[in-house]
């Protein structure tokens, strides 16, 4: 008589179904922080088919500090609204970067522009972003909100609750919040959880105010982790406690 064998365990399902990850410009720049390292392109790349391919619909956003900053350059004489629309073109830039790495690893990708320019990227159309992401393409946003004065955190908050998003994602280079800067602090405590009337009392820049007040009204969860660290897109996609969760 043969032995009955075990029923085959079901495979662990991701917790979110649609995220919004938000990268720093200066991730993309390596190290230094600065220009565009192909090697860290292609492994932030790596990272994000990882979860695609969990059947995670993924959307990016992606700052343009590593290129030039419009706040940085109005402080050198530029004027600031011009300044912000240089910025807007860097984090196409980047996102034509990032494009062009998923690509080369198999993963569909469109970069639609909050500034029109047919010729590289589609015009932001909210149906037709939730359109490509139920394809199982990933979408990049590139072009900020598209107006001065607004920060790719703020454009973030925003897509995130124009495209139904579970979680805004925060890619750092430090695991989670602290009530102090680690760099400078030892002691400084990671905070596991906090709320958001915590967050802002305790005055702790999670994202700049605009960003975080969208977040807040439209009880939109925020997590913030180490990229940097391997896997842990995936670990935090899965529902493990890593970083720090800002929730109502």
């Amino acid at each position: 008589m043969k032995r009955p064998q075990p029923a085959a365990r079901s495979p662990q399902k991701p917790r979110y179904k649609r995220i919004l990850l938000k990268m720093s410009g200066e991730v993309l720049g390596g190290q230094a922080g600065v220009g565009l390292c192909a090697e860290m392109v292609h492994e932030m790349a790596a990272d994000i088919k990882e979860v695609r391919d969990l059947g995670v619909e993924v959307v990016v956003v992606i700052g343009g500090g590593n290129i030039f900053r419009g706040l940085q350059g109005s402080e050198k004489g530029i004027e600031r609204a011009t300044g912000d629309y240089m910025g807007m073109l860097a984090t196409i830039i980047n996102s034509l970067a990032l494009q062009d790495a998923l690509e080369k690893q198999g993963v569909q990708t469109r970069v639609q522009s909050a500034i029109s320019m047919s010729q590289i990227a589609e015009p932001f159309i909210r149906r037709r972003a939730v359109r490509h992401l139920e394809k199982g393409r990933v979408v990049i946003f590139g072009g900020g909100t598209g107006n001065p004065y607004f920060s790719t955190d703020t454009a973030a908050a925003l897509r995130a609750n124009e495209i139904g998003a579970n979680v805004i994602l925060k890619a750092t280079k430090v695991d989670g919040i602290y009530d102090s800067d680690p760099k400078k602090n030892p002691k400084a405590k990671r905070f596991k959880q906090i709320s958001y009337i915590d967050a802002l009392q305790k005055q702790l820049k999670v994202m700049d105010s605009t960003a975080f007040s969208l977040c807040m009204d439209n009880q939109m969860p925020i997590i913030v982790f180490d990229f940097f660290k391997e896997h842990n897109l995936k670990r935090v996609v899965m529902g493990e406690a890593v970083g720090t969760l800002v929730t109502g």
